[in-house]
């Protein structure tokens, strides 16, 4: 691979700044003169945004290529794929797309924009929307500019666009449409670093000092002079903050993660070369673009892994998880798709609707075909041409991966039903770990190492040691590679409690290697249940049971912190409003047909709701005494539980931006059904909760 070679003004060691080690008093900024004598040892993190650290570079392998900063990786890209389609996006019902060569002198032009804007050193421009063209756009523009990317979530409110916008300084802001400006209109005289918003998409509504629509943007750099931002880029090195990602803040402020131009280079260059992606010389890879671009993993696969190979990203309709993202994958057909598990699921929840609907000969058939896949793919046989005919290539083509053979997982735990169920389509799906703090990825299961329900193992060039492990060998994930950040923002305390004193990241997550190295996530070590009896209990091996044996479930959640038993909050597969994404009261097909075959008429979650509907409510309750039965104490048994009204969503606020389960969130909102769980002063024996005495 051809990579640049260092920048005279990289420095892989350099000394011009501290580890901020015992130094929590410290001030967050140094002043000018103390940051010129460079007299201080650098460490390798810090909580400062104009900092350097140093970088965790290894003697050989991976660990030891040469660092590179955003701009040189861009221009090495240009070199070598610069007439290549770098971007696609849909005008309407007209294709656009967007060469290397393009894509960069676009940026620059952004990026000379951004300092007519009076955009500062170490300063954010923040970034409101679905992801675009004109997000990618601010994004590398910012970062050549010399200011932080700061992806803001779409689904934030204005007080946390303030948080965000106040925490990172944030001169300028660019917002998607007039809903989004709305909420920045609303926070902008709390905000006295703001100088611009820009809005890239549709007509301005409203003229304001300082608003500027994309067009009119884009003109302010066009014929600015490339000198100063020339200067500005030669001065930027890898071990410097170029992108800020705001943890999205199950509990407290969101912290602002600061990714260095190395973390970000460094890390895209290690995944591509581990998940064996080709070059776009030999055959271009293609992805769609349309989990959240605040997210680290949407922005490593979408942006900086796409680059470093000279890939296509192409752009989903923001209406994508409201059900228009398989018309896109059709259109596509992406070699490569990064899915979060609720994405997964949901395919695997239509697809069984559909199921439902086909004739019985076809059913059969599918059927005959993925029980065979399954065994076959579990034992690697190779007998099951006919199958494959018949059916996976039908579905795959359905699905519009007919040409991608690497399907990947993140973000939140997976069912071993929804692995199974793909696997059984011979499509596997590679499970990865990784955390915003560690720039994306930090293990990713491949085909030549893949085992069901793991992990896989680390990129190349990254460690992982298993920190107090139990007699089982669970321990607290550490990682150590050119991937962890630099630090949380002006929060040396917070930082110093994300890193041991090596320097090693603490992931809060639980988890064991077998004997050939695979990494398997056994829990997150803040969702435990520790009852009132002292027992730790990780929740979603338990959810995850139930889901299984009550495939009319949607989400469920373990309930018992604290508490003498546990419960359990439960919501069934409904039907989803395309426009909001909210769930509706119309179960989904397969649900319908369950409940018909357990003597149901039921066809909407208010007849289910709170046991009014007999079958299912004994239904259930069979499937929750299965799970019971494979409890490994008394205290591991689900005692109480309840069908809430609705599904969990994004819009109802229990389902993070990438569909994670907010525990907290869901404890507050249904804490009235929680509390009615444990109001009986006598323990229950009804048939239906059977409790064994104490």
């Amino acid at each position: 691979m051809n990579i640049n070679p260092v920048c005279p003004s990289t420095v892989i060691d350099p000394t011009p700044w501290d580890l901020l080690e015992n130094h929590a008093q410290r001030p967050d900024s140094l002043s000018v003169a103390a940051a010129a004598v460079g007299a201080e040892p650098q460490g390798l993190w810090t909580s400062q945004g104009d900092a350097e650290v140093k970088l965790r570079m290894g003697e050989s392998g991976m660990a030891a290529e040469a660092p590179l900063t955003i701009h040189q990786m861009f221009t090495s890209a240009v070199e070598r794929f610069g007439g290549f389609t770098a971007l696609s996006w849909k005008d309407g019902e007209q294709m656009k797309t967007m060469n290397y060569e393009e894509y960069y002198q676009t940026c620059r032009t952004a990026a000379k924009s951004f300092l007519k804007l009076g955009l500062q050193r170490y300063h954010g421009v923040g970034i409101l929307g679905f992801n675009s063209v004109e997000w990618f756009i601010s994004d590398i523009g910012a970062i050549l500019a010399g200011g932080f990317a700061v992806g803001i979530y779409t689904t934030n409110s204005p007080e946390a666009c303030q948080y965000v916008a106040e925490n990172c300084k944030a001169n300028i802001i660019v917002v998607e449409n007039h809903k989004q400006l709305q909420k920045i209109l609303q926070v902008e005289d709390k905000l006295p670093h703001l100088k611009a918003i820009i809005q890239y998409k549709d007509a301005l509504k409203e003229k304001r000092p300082n608003l500027y629509s994309w067009a009119e943007f884009m003109e302010l750099g066009r014929d600015e002079p490339d000198a100063p931002l020339d200067a500005i880029i030669a001065s930027q090195k890898p071990n410097q903050c170029c992108t800020l990602i705001y943890t999205s803040g199950t509990t407290g402020q969101p912290k602002g993660v600061m990714l260095s131009h190395d973390n970000l280079t460094w890390t895209a260059l290690s995944t591509s070369r581990h998940v064996h992606l080709t070059e776009a010389t030999q055959a271009q890879e293609a992805v769609v673009s349309y989990l959240p671009l605040s997210h680290i993993a949407a922005q490593m696969v979408d942006i900086w892994v796409c680059m470093k190979v000279g890939g296509v990203t192409h752009f989903a309709q923001p209406d994508a998880l409201k059900g228009s993202l398989v018309n896109t994958l059709k259109e596509v057909r992406p070699t490569a798709f990064m899915g979060v598990p609720r994405v997964w699921e949901k395919m695997q929840e239509k697809m069984k609707s559909v199921g439902a609907k086909s004739s019985t000969v076809r059913r059969k058939v599918a059927a005959w075909a993925k029980d065979v896949g399954l065994q076959t793919n579990l034992t690697k046989m190779n007998h099951y041409h006919i199958a494959k005919k018949l059916v996976f290539k039908k579905v795959r083509k359905a699905l519009g991966l007919e040409r991608c053979n690497k399907c990947f997982t993140g973000a939140a735990p997976i069912t071993k039903d929804t692995l199974e169920f793909f696997l059984s389509l011979n499509i596997p799906l590679y499970e990865l770990f990784g955390m915003s703090e560690s720039s994306g990825p930090h293990t990713i299961s491949v085909p030549e190492a893949f085992k069901l329900t793991s992990c896989g193992k680390e990129i190349p060039g990254c460690k992982t040691k298993l920190l107090n492990p139990d007699e089982e060998g669970n321990g607290e994930i550490c990682l150590w590679g050119r991937h962890v950040f630099m630090g949380y923002l002006n929060m040396p305390d917070k930082t110093e409690e994300a890193l041991d004193a090596e320097g090693w990241l603490r992931s809060g997550d639980l988890g064991k290697h077998d004997h050939n190295g695979f990494l398997f996530i056994t829990g997150r070590i803040k969702e435990l249940i520790i009852t009132a009896g002292g027992e730790n209990i990780p929740p979603v091996p338990i959810e995850d049971a139930v889901k299984e044996h009550v495939p009319l479930i949607s989400n469920a959640m373990l309930i018992g912190d604290k508490r003498k038993f546990l419960s359990m909050l439960l919501t069934i597969k409904c039907q989803v409003n395309s426009e909001s994404g909210a769930p509706e009261d119309e179960l989904t097909p397969e649900v319908v047909e369950l409940c018909r075959k357990l003597g149901s008429t039921a066809t909407r979650v208010s007849e289910i709701c709170g046991g009014r509907d007999r079958a299912v409510h004994g239904a259930i309750q069979d499937g929750i005494n299965r799970v019971n039965d494979k409890a490994t104490s008394n205290a591991q048994r689900i005692q109480k539980w309840i069908v809430l009204d609705k599904d969990f969503s994004i819009v109802g606020g229990e389902l993070g931006p990438t569909m994670k389960l907010k525990r907290p969130v869901v404890l507050k909102m249904y804490k009235e059904q929680i509390e009615n769980f444990y109001k009986e002063l006598a323990t229950p024996t009804t048939p239906d909760n059977p409790l064994p005495p104490k």
